[in-house]
């Protein structure tokens, strides 16, 4: 399955919105982040070392409910932190569905097969694990025994209750491909409902050579999306051009934004220079030509979806082909 109908649908009437008023930055994905609280501690993940001194501090209900509504965008995106650490996470994604916005809850799945029954089925609702290699690899960038086993299950059980999953599998510098071909043919298995692919960003407070360069980049996902057609990836088929080295895209910082307990995160979801009181500053405020692959050597070799899956969207209202090559896409897996 690609896309459901409800988010192509949702999707297609905010995009025609924003070109009608004539506005040109606008987001695509609210990256909601209440807590950075986690129960692991992940070798390549830079929040809980970036936000270490506030790691207890959340956005309230009320809070996270405001940011929704200011941002506009038709997908909120769950994350921190684990979210279901959180005692009222229940009550925020019932909250945000009511507004009918697509929520994705990004969880490393340790307390999802114990949590499902708190949650109801809903195209407005997909969970969202992460599964970045096999057993041992995966357990130990985890840095604990035991959590693939628990992820695989969770996916699994969520699944046969009726819950859409989802998959976002992060491409390190130090993965065979093989084993990334091996954890594909996995999630074909279970089956989950989409694959989201994109190579690890350089976080500056993460002290590891465990991140690809541009080119690296290229030639990984050269080699594995020559089998594209039989994976269900839930990213669009422009952005698995970019991945390969066949399409250009500039980057679009403004299109996934996040909120946390320090405010609107300035520019985007990997960057960090400083953090605003509003969305409304955020992104009046924030000097956007100055970011991206030759603007920032910050940038240089991302390729993550959260600052071109967006340009991948807009290459696909420019172009006829590329609107049909997705529509086609998008029907396939159905």
């Amino acid at each position: 399955m690609r896309f459901s109908w409800q988010l192509s649908w949702s999707l297609g009437r905010y995009l025609f919105r924003q070109s009608f008023r004539g506005i040109k930055r606008y987001p695509l994905v609210l990256m909601l982040e209440p807590t950075f609280q986690c129960n692991l501690a992940c070798n390549g993940c830079g929040r809980i070392r970036e936000y270490r001194d506030i790691l207890d501090q959340r956005l309230s209900f009320e809070e996270c409910m405001q940011a929704v509504d200011e941002a506009g965008a038709p997908v909120v995106s769950i994350t921190g932190g684990e979210p279901l650490l959180l005692p009222d996470i229940q009550d925020i994604v019932e909250g945000i569905i009511a507004k009918k916005r697509f929520v994705h809850l990004c969880t490393n799945g340790l307390l999802l097969e114990d949590m499902l029954s708190k949650f109801k089925p809903s195209p407005y609702l997909s969970f969202v694990l992460h599964i970045d290699g096999l057993a041992t690899s995966h357990d130990e960038a985890a840095g604990r025994a035991g959590v693939f086993d628990q992820a695989v299950s969770a996916m699994r059980a969520a699944q046969k209750a009726g819950f859409r999953v989802l998959v976002n599998t992060t491409v390190y510098k130090n993965r065979p491909l093989h084993e990334i071909e091996q954890v594909l043919a996995l999630l074909r298995s279970i089956p989950v409902h989409g694959i989201m692919m994109a190579p690890a960003f350089g976080y500056e407070a993460v002290d590891a050579d465990v991140f690809l360069t541009r080119p690296q980049a290229i030639d990984v996902f050269g080699a594995l999306l020559r089998q594209r057609k039989n994976t269900p990836f839930y990213n669009t088929p422009l952005y698995l051009d970019f991945l390969e080295g066949k399409l250009e895209l500039a980057c679009t910082p403004w299109s996934t934004i996040t909120r946390n307990p320090k405010g609107w995160k300035r520019p985007c979801y990997l960057i960090t220079d400083g953090h605003c009181d509003s969305f409304d500053a955020l992104m009046s405020n924030t000097a956007w030509e100055s970011y991206g692959p030759g603007n920032d050597p910050r940038c240089e070799h991302c390729m993550v979806h959260c600052g071109f899956e967006a340009s991948a969207v807009s290459a696909m209202t420019k172009s006829v082909s590329n609107l049909w090559r997705t529509i086609s896409w998008n029907l396939s897996r159905r």
